[in-house]
């Protein structure tokens, strides 16, 4: 008994057989109609969030959930922190929680950043001399200067996450549940936050954390579990749950990623593709196929930071086009355009009769720091003394960049660090 004791104590989150089901309806007045009893007739469709799931978080450990949109990831951490009941299942906890879901979560707009400390806090069970001595840790950590006097409504989102993350932090839980709210900060708040998960990991407390960003996954997680539509795929190393992961994300699962030699489609049927890219274009020549692959020659929309990689192109020309610009672009998620080149910046030419069905691939080491990017493709030149554009795809598919190791800024400078010790001189 002593010895099953002990187990139990090392777990600090089991989640056994839950699932989450919402009923759907087409209109309001058929909710209405089903509450007041008005209609024998189902009015609704069910909708499975969550699909008999289960796993656990032992004391110590981080633990990553990522999936697809609409995976469930959010939903789990709901039913673990309280703020949902699950449809079937249960969900113990070993442990006083924190948790950082969404943006806002628990705040009162009208209030200053102060008073929402003192808010939070009594909700999470202390009392207001306990909140009084973490006070200043709190505004440290925080770090928005007189902002904390206003009230939060006027805060930017980067503002408020960190007096969120920072009230979070500071309240010595043993358990830290984050949700993808620090995808709101800087880069040097995230590496603040991150220390102090490792920090939290040394005193042997717990973190569980949903992100779509698969290099702190790798980096910071113990273990990961990945669920896809409401169910648990699997479980395991932070590698092996990314690489299914990846399947996941081009529809292959159970599937080994298609190589470029293997695959006998399109390559952009091979991969993630964005439904609402922005096409136009003279279409003397057309971009009639493109994709993305990893140094493996493999179609995928995740790239290894460091690894060697190829967009690649395909196009038809329709007329005879002297000297063809063939371009690719990276583009961050605000839209800001960060590297790219095209066959005049490197000097080669394109054979563009007409008829002529031309593949050029891009291939080249990638060292922009882990995140997603927006890749576009164009092909342009110039006819009769004037520049034309004949094809351009902006944002035609995105792609994930996976890095254990990121410095500042867009991309890594590969730096190579030698230390020495010096003997001071007599």
């Amino acid at each position: 008994m002593t010895g099953e004791r002990t187990v139990e104590n090392q777990i600090a989150i089991q989640v056994e057989d839950v699932s989450k089901v919402y009923k759907l309806y087409d209109k309001p007045s058929d909710r209405l109609k089903e509450s007041l009893g008005l209609t024998r007739q189902k009015k609704f469709k069910e909708h499975r969030a969550l699909d008999h799931v289960s796993f656990q978080v032992n004391r110590g450990e981080t633990v990553g959930i990522i999936g697809t949109n609409g995976s469930g990831k959010s939903t789990i951490l709901k039913i673990i922190t309280g703020v949902l009941n699950p449809t079937e299942g249960h969900v113990s906890v070993n442990g006083r929680i924190s948790a950082l879901l969404e943006l806002g979560a628990g705040f009162n707009m009208e209030y200053s950043g102060i008073e929402n400390v003192y808010l939070n806090g009594t909700m999470m069970g202390f009392t207001e001399e306990e909140i009084d001595r973490k006070l200043s840790d709190i505004l440290k950590f925080t770090d928005i200067g007189e902002f904390v006097n206003q009230p939060v409504k006027t805060y930017s989102s980067g503002m408020f996450v960190r007096l969120a993350f920072a009230v979070a932090i500071n309240i010595d839980p043993e358990i830290l549940i984050v949700d993808e709210a620090l995808s709101v900060g800087d880069v040097f708040f995230q590496a603040k936050c991150y220390h102090k998960f490792e920090e939290f990991k040394e005193q042997g407390k717990t973190i569980l954390f949903v992100s779509h960003d698969l290099s702190s996954i790798s980096k910071y997680c113990d273990r990961v579990v990945l669920l896809n539509k409401g169910d648990k795929v699997a479980e395991g190393g932070p590698k092996e749950m990314v690489d299914l992961y990846k399947r996941i994300l081009v529809h292959q699962e159970g599937e080994q990623p298609k190589s470029q030699a293997a695959f006998q489609g399109e390559w952009k049927e091979a991969i993630k593709v964005n439904p609402n890219l922005l096409e136009y274009g003279e279409k003397q020549a057309e971009i009639v196929d493109f994709g993305v692959a990893d140094e493996n020659g493999l179609l995928t929309n995740t790239i290894e930071k460091g690894s060697v990689c190829t967009f690649k192109l395909k196009l038809k020309f329709y007329r005879e086009i002297q000297e063809p610009i063939v371009a690719f672009t990276i583009k961050d998620m605000k839209g800001t355009e960060i590297t790219g080149t095209n066959t005049m910046y490197e000097k080669i030419s394109i054979p563009a009769r007409e008829g002529n069905i031309v593949e050029v691939d891009f291939t080249q080491r990638m060292d922009l720091q882990g995140g997603e990017y927006l890749i576009s493709f164009g092909c342009t030149g110039y006819m009769e003394g004037e520049f034309r554009v004949f094809h351009r795809l902006y944002d035609a598919c995105s792609v994930a960049v996976v890095s254990s190791k990121d410095t500042v800024g867009f991309y890594d400078m590969n730096s190579e660090i030698e230390v020495r010790e010096c003997k001071e001189e007599a």
